[in-house]
């Protein structure tokens, strides 16, 4: 295992971390030298009025094997690949694939992707994923989340959401436009105007005694209002985000259409974020992140540990789906992951770092009921890109038509610099 295998498996933090140890977090951090203010907090610019849907952002960090998710049965190169961790074909067995389209399925743990996707309303975007070549963790995620992949690491500062955030107006009046439900802003956020973390919103009060607490808060405004830059705007953003959570009853929020959420904390990150949109606080960007997709070891894609990753996440998703369903015209949701795993299977029962994955995108705008492809490659070892599983469909394609078309993105150039989208026919 390489060193930055390791710094994988022990989470997203290599990347998630720079977020938190840059920018306004640790400018007011350092200032303030005490935990007055916890570093839940980003760097916000402005903005101006408009409307667009609201965007959930999820990352699977460690690299999901879209073979497993949604594997294609219907291609023989991929039981000669995987003898012992395919998928089996629908009708294989108590463990087979659940029937998409006649080619393609779901593993059994992804059960709860096929209602929404039944509504037309959840599409998987096979053979997709970033062109960069690299199989760093570290790397890929970087590349990906700022935006600018097969270019150098470094070319840009910010990220592709922090971009898209500042290229549009706000939604409403809000002090606050996104919430990462995290201990920090992902790279896609680092830039983004009025942007804020918080790892458990439903507890979130002001730091310290709360004897205290208004008095310390009150020297913390007086210690930033006339500071400049990240300074000022990364210490009110985090008291406005404390604001706007101490205004929703987290406690007594009922799921609709008898939605029951994971205990997971990425089942109870969507709970939140569910209550949050329902509440109408005025956010427009969630991020939500699930690591430890890096699947080496004993991978277990139908009765392992892959098959209760894709159990949490996918019921998560039915959960959200199911409680937001009068809501989710104005939803899209995206998940997608730094890179796919090679088509066969390692001797350790696992699968290593690979490239073409596949996305998961829902909403009521979206073309669902489909998987969608282009120029479907297939496993013939032919076929491979140096033993993985072709690229044809660039994620930035994908997320570029839902900014365009659902949020109202005036600018899509600026957002994935030196690249020309292809619109793909995701929305509706």
């Amino acid at each position: 295992m390489t060193h930055d295998d390791e710094r994988s498996r022990r989470g997203h933090g290599a990347s998630s971390r720079r977020g938190l140890l840059t920018g306004a977090g640790r400018i007011a951090l350092a200032a303030l030298a005490t935990p007055l203010l916890i570093p839940r907090i980003a760097f916000a610019r402005g903005g101006g009025g408009g409307s667009q849907d609201v965007l959930v952002n999820i990352f699977l960090r460690g690299g999901m094997d879209g073979l497993t998710l949604c594997p294609p049965y219907g291609d023989a190169n991929l039981y000669s690949a995987r003898p012992s961790l395919a998928v089996g074909a629908p009708g294989s067995g108590s463990l087979a694939a659940l029937d998409l389209d006649g080619y393609f399925g779901l593993a059994p743990g992804a059960r709860g992707l096929l209602k929404p996707f039944q509504d037309g309303k959840l599409a998987l975007v096979h053979a997709s994923g970033s062109p960069d070549p690299s199989r760093s963790h570290f790397d890929a995620m970087a590349l990906v989340e700022h935006g600018t992949p097969q270019q150098p690491i470094g070319t840009t500062s910010d990220g592709w959401l922090g971009r898209h955030l500042r290229n549009t107006p706000p939604l409403g009046n809000g002090p606050l436009r996104g919430l990462s439900v995290d201990w920090s802003i992902p790279l896609s956020c680092v830039g983004g105007p009025l942007m804020a973390a918080a790892n458990d919103p439903a507890n979130q009060p002001f730091p310290g005694d709360a004897l205290s607490a208004g008095r310390r808060r009150r020297r913390l405004e007086s210690m930033f209002r006339n500071a400049h830059g990240p300074m000022h705007d990364g210490a009110l953003n985090g008291l406005s985000m404390l604001d706007v959570l101490a205004t929703v009853d987290f406690k007594h929020y009922v799921p609709a259409n008898g939605a029951v959420y994971p205990g997971s904390p990425f089942g109870q990150g969507l709970l939140r974020i569910a209550t949050l949109i329902k509440a109408g606080v005025g956010l427009e960007v969630f991020t939500l992140d699930i690591d430890g997709w890096d699947t080496h070891i004993d991978m277990g894609p139908v009765n392992g540990v892959l098959h209760t990753m894709l159990t949490d996440l996918c019921d998560s998703l039915e959960a959200f789906y199911l409680d937001l369903t009068s809501q989710m015209h104005g939803i899209v949701v995206t998940v997608m992951s730094e890179f796919g795993r090679r088509v066969a299977e390692n001797a350790s029962g696992g699968t290593d770092h690979g490239h073409g994955n596949c996305m998961i995108v829902m909403g009521g705008h979206i073309a669902g009921g489909q998987v969608l492809t282009s120029n479907w490659p297939g496993l013939d070892p032919t076929k491979l890109d140096d033993g993985d599983l072709a690229i044809t469909i660039d994620y930035r394609d994908i997320l570029s038509e839902i900014l365009v078309n659902r949020l109202s993105e005036p600018n899509i150039d600026s957002v994935f610099p030196n690249y020309t989208p292809t619109f793909r026919g995701i929305t509706t």
